[in-house]
């Protein structure tokens, strides 16, 4: 178990800076998830954390240890890859044991780290096999074998369900949440897949353009998020973003228009709030706080607001649906309905929006507005 904090790190390639000073702490036995899109330099601190990159600028620390100039054998982490690295022409067994001989490990202990681990990832009955004798997930569970044997301080994975179908992605994700309460190691987790983060994270990391937007809980993202782009990254599927303009902007009520519409939303404010009328913005709102209704009336209260629209397309999934809407405006929303509501394309439906959900973003993307914090502006 360990304390990995990063301050003020930086990585340039060819001084081109893809790292901007990121400050991080990860506390013992933590499992945070590193998420953003492709390119945004999850993988890059990754591999900085674990050695494989040079650090251009600040300091790595593992136990309050400054590691910057550490070699990775000596940093007491292990690291799972995404296309699982085994040696082809060692057995499973051989595989699990290499990094114990390199270290000249017994080979009593060796057999009792490698035997343990194989029943816990249960493949003990693969230990004779070569890797081409194994399925996807079988591999996989052999590249986490292989790091949990040596006994690291931190785990590190970098996508290591990618390259797994969807079906074997569920059943390893459950495995790792499994693997994640009986070890209660540090860990550390790459993906750009959000559920994957959402389910096993105890805190998610959001990055973009290699910087950090917002570290927190995974309900506390979703239900705080700081700005336009953690909304949209962060719950699937993503919030809905429809413009808005300022209408009227009073001490205690922001009424604000949908664009092309002229519907109406009314949102509580407290006194001291200072935004314009006139003033350009995005309504955000998620496709579980949308529903459909019976009325066509046009009178949006404080606490809903009613829109109309036609269906462009229904996503059936059993129990629930998404079901994505074009409203007057020609802007298209999802909505979350039962599975069982049997819709048509081109149907005329009415839909009510909780606004005691709904967020308000800048044209710059940051939040100024939620039930929770109405007045916040946060950076």
């Amino acid at each position: 178990m360990a304390k990995i904090t990063l301050k003020n790190v930086i990585k340039q390639f060819d001084k081109t800076p893809v790292i901007h000073g990121v400050d991080l702490e990860i506390n013992e036995r933590e499992f945070v998830a590193l998420v953003g899109p492709s390119g945004c330099g999850k993988t890059t601190l990754l591999r900085m954390i674990a050695g494989l990159e040079e650090v251009s600028g600040g300091e790595i620390f593992i136990d309050d240890h400054l590691i910057n100039f550490v070699p990775p054998a000596r940093r007491g982490i292990a690291m799972v890859f995404q296309s699982y690295a085994l040696y082809p022409h060692m057995t499973v067994y051989e595989n699990m044991a290499f990094g114990l001989k390199i270290k000249r490990t017994s080979k009593q202990e060796i057999d009792t780290r490698v035997r343990e681990a194989a029943e816990t990832l249960q493949i003990d009955k693969y230990l004779d096999r070569k890797p081409k004798q194994l399925s996807g997930g079988q591999r996989q569970r052999v590249a986490i074998g292989r790091a949990i044997v040596r006994d690291p301080k931190a785990f590190l994975f970098d996508e290591p369900l990618s390259n797994l179908d969807a079906s074997l992605r569920v059943k390893m994700r459950m495995e790792l949440a499994n693997l994640k309460a009986q070890l209660k190691s540090t860990m550390i987790y790459v993906t750009h897949d959000q559920v994957e983060a959402m389910t096993l994270a105890d805190k998610i990391v959001v990055m973009r353009d290699g910087r950090i937007e917002q570290v927190g809980h995974p309900l506390e993202l979703y239900n705080n998020p700081c700005n336009k782009f953690v909304a949209g990254f962060i719950g699937s599927p993503q919030m809905n973003f429809i413009p808005v303009t300022v209408a009227k902007a009073d001490s205690d009520v922001l009424t604000v228009e949908i664009d092309g519409i002229n519907d109406r939303v009314c949102l509580a404010l407290n006194q001291g709030n200072d935004i314009a009328a006139g003033e350009r913005l995005t309504l955000g709102i998620r496709p579980g706080h949308v529903a459909l209704c019976q009325t066509s009336d046009k009178d949006s209260s404080k606490d809903h607001l009613i829109l109309s629209g036609k269906v462009v397309v229904v996503e059936y999934l059993g129990t629930e649906s998404f079901c994505h809407v074009r409203l007057g405006s020609g802007q298209i929303i999802i909505v979350r309905i039962d599975g069982n509501k049997r819709l048509q394309e081109g149907e005329s439906i009415n839909l009510s929006a909780d606004s005691n959900h709904a967020f308000l973003f800048s044209t710059d993307g940051h939040r100024i507005y939620s039930k929770s914090s109405p007045n916040a502006k946060v950076a």
